[in-house]
């Protein structure tokens, strides 16, 4: 079936200083503000950012010439040079990007470039590598890892290269349950032109209502519903992607042993090596039914325990997520159970979709109580659903009070995950420590395998003084302590530039000369995002 018109308008843009609709934003819950200083002292309620007309940003670099020649590819009213429109394409929603953003003067890239088809991003690759331009592909600017940074690296001025207008439907195969969307395509319209056909993809990472098709590509992505239906990378079926030196296809059958898999290096590449503008995908029709329980265990050992049971006997829920005991208590605390708050247990929620559904969760529910585990009902996971994309709301609170918030994430075998969790909660806690700062993490576990699972932290800290220079002492504590403790650097965020340093200890010099090999050959000029994934040569090397 070829949708080749079913094409998405363009979507709302998030909230220039925070994560998504700026109509969302809310205040801290009484009962969470009444928890923080007994867990992080007083902390003093920062200026708040200026608005988005009283920012400063240098002026372009770009040439008139430069303005007309990209022009020429794209259209001119689709090559924007304004201070709003470039400062709202200047980073991700990492913690540190927004407090950057409450900064007078900030970095920008010097134009915003709109493409509407795969042809129109190649031609624009080719002038910026012609004009010396880098270009960083810039989504859902969702990216908490320093991914979509303005970064011009050696070049004369960088562009951000907006694909907003690469969206769409181009194709469903209904018979053979795969779709082709274009990269831009934000997930809740991609599901809902799937939806319209009877059809889902069912990927629902945190980042749901704004990241983008290509950026689930290109980062890797695992969404709440991997127990189920598998990360992304496993869904993906085919790529095509636009690179300085031409194109890529890939993808032609479900199987094939002709040579390594071209379409596995490409996802994970996150704009270092070109621009993804399709990507073909496995799809399902969509569940008819849906179950939801809710969980509590003695604590978080017993809790993962039963977790480990469950995918390695055969439980197949479509999503688990398990909460350790702080975690626990500060989601009561949102919910306003303030006297349950301090109690021990962790806590977990279980989805089960799918004709089968019920059948699957009596075999979860006996593989969990086995563990230790007992059943609390539908309440908590019925909550956990409704507000399940509403985390980063509850983040851009705590830092208008104040409080620092920042999470990161790993993942190793069952065999090591506590000692990789203890580790990392080590580092979190002496860093802040060392600050001279009261710390609170939390960690949850929502991806499992049938030998490993992911850790997923958030901390809070009472920092008084300036705060990026502490997070980024923390965080290269963290990111030693998860080399050291066996885990990877990244389970689904990315490397971007934040994890770079530590790429070399997770796949070796020879996987970063691999890397650098494939630059030279798709991007010889190195203008696709400077410094993202792949480190720069050192001279002579």
């Amino acid at each position: 079936m070829d949708v080749e018109d079913d094409r998405a308008g363009s979507p709302q843009e998030m909230r220039w200083d925070g994560w998504g609709d700026p109509e969302r934003a809310t205040d801290l819950p009484r009962a969470v503000r009444a928890l923080l200083p007994l867990m992080l002292g007083r902390v003093r309620r920062p200026d708040p950012a200026p608005a988005i007309g009283a920012v400063e940003v240098a002026a372009s670099r770009l040439t008139g010439e430069d303005i007309d020649v990209l022009g020429a590819v794209v259209g001119a009213d689709r090559v924007l040079t304004d201070a709003e429109t470039r400062i709202r394409r200047s980073g991700g929603k990492s913690t540190p990007d927004l407090l950057h953003r409450r900064a007078a003067r900030q970095e920008a890239p010097d134009a915003v470039v709109r493409p509407t088809d795969h042809d129109q991003v190649r031609e624009t690759l080719r002038t910026a590598a012609e004009r010396d331009l880098a270009v960083v592909p810039f989504g859902g600017g969702t990216s908490v890892v320093g991914g979509v940074d303005p970064v011009a690296g050696a070049h004369r001025a960088v562009i951000a290269l907006d694909l907003a207008l690469l969206s769409g439907l181009i194709r469903l195969d209904e018979v053979s349950g795969e779709a082709v969307l274009r990269a831009g395509t934000r997930a809740p319209e991609a599901e809902r032109l799937l939806a319209a056909h009877g059809f889902e993809l069912g990927h629902y990472p945190q980042s749901f209502r704004y990241a983008t098709v290509g950026g689930f590509a290109a980062a890797r992505s695992s969404g709440q519903n991997s127990a189920g239906y598998g990360r992304f990378d496993a869904m993906v079926t085919g790529i095509r992607m636009a690179t300085p030196t031409g194109d890529l296809d890939l993808g032609r059958a479900p199987g094939s042993a002709a040579g390594p898999d071209l379409t596995r290096l490409l996802l994970g590449s996150e704009g270092a090596f070109g621009v993804i503008t399709e990507v073909r995908v496995r799809v399902h029709r969509t569940p008819q039914e849906r179950i939801v329980e809710s969980w509590t265990f003695p604590d978080f050992v017993t809790g993962v325990d039963a977790l480990r049971q469950v995918v390695q006997r055969g439980g197949s829920p479509t999503v688990i997520r398990l909460s350790d005991e702080a975690e626990t208590g500060v989601s009561l605390a949102q919910l306003g159970r303030i006297g349950k708050v301090l109690a021990k247990g962790a806590s977990a929620v279980t989805v089960f979709e799918g004709e089968d559904a019920e059948r699957r969760r009596e075999r979860t529910a006996a593989l969990i109580a086995e563990a230790g585990g007992s059943s609390t009902g539908r309440g908590d996971a019925e909550e956990w659903m409704r507000t399940r994309f509403d985390g980063p709301y509850l983040r851009d609170a705590l830092l208008d009070a104040g409080v620092f918030c920042e999470t990161l994430e790993t993942a190793t075998t069952w065999s090591n995950l506590h000692p990789l969790r203890a580790a990392v909660t080590a580092a979190l806690k002496d860093g802040f420590s060392d600050a001279g700062a009261k710390s609170f993490v939390m960690c949850h576990v929502s991806h499992v395998y049938p030998t490993g699972a992911s850790l997923y932290f958030t901390v809070l800290a009472g920092l008084k003084g300036e705060q990026l220079g502490v997070w980024d002492a923390v965080k290269h504590r963290v990111g030693d302590a998860i080399v050291a403790a066996g885990g990877t650097i990244t389970h689904h965020h990315a490397v971007g530039r934040d994890h770079a340093p530590w790429l070399v200890d997770e796949i070796g010099e020879t996987g970063i000369r691999i890397l650098r090999a494939v630059k030279r050959e798709l991007d010889p000029q190195g203008i696709m995002n400077p410094g993202v994934l792949v480190p720069a040569e050192r001279s002579g090397a």
